[in-house]
């Protein structure tokens, strides 16, 4: 799992402005391995799809990762015939791989994918899409198991499928309802500090994606879909469960260590500029006192059996310290990791001695009262002690929680306004560069200046998988509509 330190929280969503510029605004890739029977009808499919109904403009990336076949020959065949289909060719296998090196490299703001069987019914690309550019949301993906959903599978399929979603929502607390429909899109700016984060080269890549996304706080749409099962998949079940449970236990662990710096990459409270222009608000306090009030609670609790067992062996002040200091080490550790959000092990023995004087402060306040409660009776019965604990507690969980904002956990502010700044993603060693603002959305050129537009002989870029991919320019290249009739053939597809 990648520590690598992130860049800084990510800036407010914004909508993502219309004009016109050289720039498609969504680039969709079809990662493939050995696909040369499928992908000329995909592509073509796909095309005529975003030409009728995209108002924008696209390109269609194909990811080919180290085919043995004449999938690159098709591929190039369909780049150099259709404007906007792109080739890459990579030398290792791995569909995060062919994911992570393409949506790194693309200079569209909204970046998607499909599976090349197209299984999914294309008409749910325009909805997947629209919540990214209207910056409603960080990424979106297609969900088969939403009650709207229309999906045609095998029983086998089906209850692998729904028992690696529970797996998912048991061991990582996953929210989202479908990890592995091959049907999603990421804002560029969201991918390009997200994907320094994802280790998984494999199958596990969207799952492990969408963990971390949504363990940061970002927003994840869901759209349901139409999905027919494709009879003629090479996906090795067996196998790809092995390694999804294997990515499982390793996202796990990484989050349970708090090792994933998920706090730097969350979007800020309100996305309304308002929000972001009040003054002297405590940030996230809302939240905090319900953490705080449930760790409390429990803590309480703990607090209360343990005093009940000390208390059949000593006196009550004997008890109440010792339980007392027991169940302030567990309050100050579930304090710090789920009501302030500190992860890491960072400044773990700091926070501990603090909260050992704020522990100090509620022991003065206890022992207090059951010296008063001794002093008023010498003989108190035992539910009178613990109505008396009770209250004794109640305010010196107050004053623990002042503290622990205040001094233990107070907030920090280590983001210098005025630039927002996200990873650009090199494997061995991520770097991070300032990224400038969007450019406005391009519109699709009208016929004429379509046809008068120079072209430009179409090129295949090849590297190596785990590389950065060169950013370079791709210049828009978007066809003029034409009206579809059911009769239209093309002698290309056979």
């Amino acid at each position: 799992m990648r520590t690598d330190s992130s860049p800084g929280t990510l800036p407010a969503r914004e909508h993502l402005p219309a004009g016109d510029a050289g720039t498609p605004v969504l680039d969709v890739v079809i990662p493939v391995y050995n696909e040369e029977k499928d992908l000329q009808p995909c592509v073509l499919r796909l095309h005529e799809h975003l030409k009728r109904t995209f108002p924008y403009a696209f390109r269609i990336t194909i990811a080919d990762n180290a085919s043995t076949d004449t999938t690159p020959l098709v591929s190039q065949r369909l780049e150099a015939e259709i404007p906007e289909v792109k080739a890459f060719r990579l030398e290792q296998k791995g569909r995060g791989r062919a994911l992570r090196t393409v949506w790194s490299a693309s200079d569209a703001p909204i970046l998607a994918y499909m599976d090349v069987d197209l299984s999914t019914d294309l008409n749910a690309l325009l909805p997947l899409v629209a919540p990214l550019i209207s910056g409603h949301s960080d990424l979106a993906i297609g969900s088969r198991l939403a009650r709207s959903s229309r999906v045609v599978r095998g029983p086998k399929r089906e209850l692998i499928s729904r028992a690696y979603n529970l797996i998912l929502r048991g061991s990582l607390q996953a929210r989202f309802s479908d990890a592995q429909c091959g049907f999603k899109a990421i804002r560029r700016d969201v991918a390009q500090v997200l994907l320094p984060l994802v280790e998984d080269t494999g199958w596990f890549f969207d799952t492990e994606m969408l963990v971390i996304a949504e363990r940061a706080g970002l927003r994840i749409h869901e759209v349901p879909v139409d999905w027919v099962d494709d009879p003629d998949s090479t996906v090795h079940i067996v196998k790809t469960a092995t390694e999804d449970l294997k990515g499982v236990w390793r996202v796990g662990k990484a989050l349970a260590s708090g090792s994933l710096p998920l706090d730097r990459i969350t979007r800020p409270f309100g996305d309304d500029p308002r929000d972001r222009e009040i003054q002297d608000v405590p940030k996230g306090l809302a939240r905090q006192l319900v953490g705080f009030c449930v760790v409390g609670g429990l803590s309480t609790l703990f607090y209360l059996v343990l005093y009940s067992a000390f208390r059949q062996f000593g006196g009550s002040q004997i008890a109440n310290a010792l339980a007392l200091l027991v169940s302030a080490v567990a309050n100050t550790a579930a304090n710090r990791r789920l009501t302030f959000g500190v992860r890491g092990r960072g400044g773990a023995v700091r926070h501990q001695a603090q909260g050992l004087v704020v522990f100090g402060i509620g022991l003065a306040l206890t022992s207090g009262s059951l010296a008063a409660l001794n002093a008023a009776s010498s003989d108190p019965a035992h539910s009178t002690e613990l109505a008396v604990l009770i209250a004794a507690n109640l305010a010196a969980t107050v004053l623990r929680f002042l503290l622990f904002r205040a001094w233990v956990f107070p907030d920090r502010d280590d983001d210098q306004p005025g630039s927002t700044v996200v990873a650009a993603h090199t494997p061995s060693s991520p770097t991070y560069s300032t990224q400038q603002p969007y450019p406005p959305l391009p519109q699709r050129p009208s016929a004429h200046q379509y046809a008068t537009a120079p072209q430009s002989p179409c090129e295949t870029t090849e590297f190596r998988a785990g590389e950065a991919a060169e950013q370079r320019s791709w210049r828009d290249a978007t066809v003029q509509l034409q009206p579809v009739r059911p009769t239209d053939t093309d002698p290309r597809n056979s």
